[in-house]
């Protein structure tokens, strides 16, 4: 009876103790969470005041130049100097027509004050300002030309006032270029609520109109409907922009060529975030040789608030977050700050590269000179850094600077990019061609799932052929080519044919739709500049005997097929979707 009682004393005792901490997490968990929430909105709404106030010195620098301008104009007015016109309204006239406000804030801004001095016979005085330094005194040779900060080339749809801007520069290259590549990784890997809070912004960093239209062509047919909605913006220089680089200064003992580079790489960010500087909250620096992972823009967005939420008064706020080990990529930094990254990348262009002197730049704001290197490492962290995993890999291995070879990767982050995609439903096929296969890259075995087709040299009139088992009703196909080790190893020129298992009437639609070939084929689509071929199928077709790819034109490259997909017309739309959501890898030379 005595344990009984004392096993009841402990179970009570034991209710007594649990109920009170559960009714406690009851109330406190959504209280923490509520916190926590507020803190990052908080946090987001300080970002953007940051971002505001950066405007608004932007429209003050505007009223400052525009006092100055008209404060000249009234002093040459009142002047007696012979041989000029006078203007033709008086400038006292031209201030005393704006609004109270506005004139307020252009005599605050040039300390132009009432007189009251006997004898004066102007209503104004201004006084003259100080002139401090400026991009002209960094870069002199602007000066030469009056629109060398006008860019020779913009399309945009105006679209400002977002979350996150990203910058990606790119130039011809001389062997292929992986752009078109990394605009579709980037696109695809963002949901409809990202692209909307994201801008995308290209930076042409060529001299050579035509090529730069040519770049710009590229991208606005690939990428139609984004440039149509303002996710994308295209940006080239005027070519009186950069200086005479035969002229640079020879620093850290490196070739005149690997100087000029990295000295107009340094120009060529400066001019972009400068563009990109009014753009949004907060502006991340990219290559254009990049893979990233799906919601990296959520991810950014958000690791950005939680360390400015975390940031306390004594405690100094961040300058950069590290998305990626290597190089400049990955670099996110507060738009409102950009100016003084700008003029730094002005000073010193022709001394160091742009990675080295993002070093410096925080080395300069936060380690001193009587303290050892590892004191200085424990400051830098605190304004420079890093998310635990990286979003962004390098995948070129071209530099745009001739004969570098770069084959640097990011092992933060993570899994290796797939070389290929499997597609085990495809329906039972003989597949041959006459593009000799690489070593054991076959067809065949590409077409159950277990690796890539990798042939030679493709010939005019080579072909890769899908000879179906049984007559087959397909819905849908799609060939992808290239891969993110072997992104130029594409077809080109290259169409999509089909062979229907029975005779078409002569009175069919199907006629009217599709060309033909001589021998009886359909022709169905193509593969474009993406190196896709993609499409859906008439079902008035009926079922296909036969399916091929066929090569029109010679290649420079071997032909690389990374995903093949047959879907029939009775596969579940479920498969469809679940391999439409698989990150792709898009290779462009």
């Amino acid at each position: 009876m005595f344990k009984i009682r004392q096993r009841n004393c402990m179970l009570i005792a034991t209710v007594l103790i649990l109920v009170p901490c559960i009714v406690i997490l009851m109330v406190l968990g959504p209280e923490l969470s509520t916190e926590q929430s507020l803190t990052q909105r908080l946090a987001e709404c300080h970002m953007r005041l940051q971002y505001l106030e950066s405007m608004y010195r932007a429209r003050q620098e505007d009223v400052s130049l525009l006092s100055q301008y008209l404060g000249q104009l009234q002093y040459n007015n009142g002047s007696n100097v012979t041989n000029v016109s006078p203007p033709p309204q008086p400038v006292a006239n031209l201030l005393d027509a704006l609004s109270p406000e506005a004139r307020q804030l252009l005599r605050n801004a040039s300390h132009v004050s009432r007189s009251g001095a006997a004898g004066s016979s102007r209503g104004y005085v201004p006084v003259q300002n100080i002139r401090l330094p400026n991009a002209y005194h960094f870069l002199p040779h602007l000066l030469d030309d009056a629109g060398s900060l006008r860019p020779a080339y913009l399309l945009s749809k105006g679209r400002t006032d977002v979350s996150i801007v990203l910058g990606v520069p790119t130039v011809r290259r001389e062997k292929q270029s992986y752009l078109l590549a990394t605009l579709h990784n980037l696109i695809e890997n963002m949901n409809d609520e990202e692209q909307n809070e994201t801008l995308i912004i290209v930076y042409i960093g060529e001299t050579d109109l035509d090529a730069v239209q040519l770049i710009a062509k590229q991208i606005e047919t690939s990428f139609e409907a984004h440039v149509e909605s303002g996710l994308i913006d295209i940006i080239a220089p005027a070519p009186s922009y950069y200086p005479n680089f035969e002229r640079l200064r020879i620093t850290l003992n490196d070739p005149l060529e690997r100087v000029k580079w990295r000295s107009k790489q340094n120009l060529d960010f400066a001019y972009l975030m400068a563009y990109a500087h009014s753009k949004g909250t907060f502006y991340v620096q990219l290559e254009d040789d990049i893979l990233t992972k799906r919601q990296f823009i959520t991810t950014m967005k958000k690791f950005a608030l939680i360390k400015s939420a975390l940031t306390k008064p004594d405690q100094p706020a961040w300058f950069v977050l590290d998305f990626c080990q290597l190089g400049f990529i990955g670099k996110m930094f507060k738009s409102a700050e950009l100016p003084y990254l700008i003029t730094y990348f002005q000073m010193f262009y022709n001394d160091k590269p742009v990675d080295w002197l993002l070093t410096y730049f925080i080395e300069s704001k936060v380690c001193r000179t009587d303290k050892d290197q590892k004191h200085c490492n424990l400051e830098k962290a605190k304004y420079w850094q890093h998310f635990r995993k990286s979003l962004f890999q390098h995948i070129g291995t071209s530099s745009s600077l001739k004969g570098k070879v770069q084959k640097l990767k990011d092992k933060q982050f993570g899994s290796k990019v797939p070389t290929y995609y499997a597609h085990m439903n495809n329906p039972p096929a003989v597949v041959k061609s006459n593009i000799a296969p690489y070593k054991n890259y076959l067809l065949k075995r590409a077409y159950r799932g277990e690796t890539y087709f990798w042939g030679l040299l493709p010939q005019p009139g080579d072909l890769v052929q899908f000879t179906f088992e049984q007559p087959t009703m397909l819905r849908r196909y799609l060939f992808r080519s290239g891969n993110s080790e072997h992104p130029s190893d594409r077809f080109y020129n290259t169409t999509v044919e089909l062979l229907p298992a029975d005779s078409l009437s002569e009175n069919s639609s199907v006629w009217s739709t599709y060309n033909t070939t001589t021998d009886g084929y359909l022709v169905v689509g193509a593969f474009d500049g993406l190196g896709v071929a993609e499409g859906l199928l008439d079902p008035k077709i009926g079922a296909i005997k036969e399916l091929r790819l066929h090569v029109h034109s010679d290649s420079e490259n071997w032909a690389l097929l990374s995903e093949i997909e047959l879907q029939e017309m009775d596969n579940s739309a479920s498969n469809a979707e679940a391999n439409a959501a698989k990150p792709r890898f898009i290779a462009v030379s």
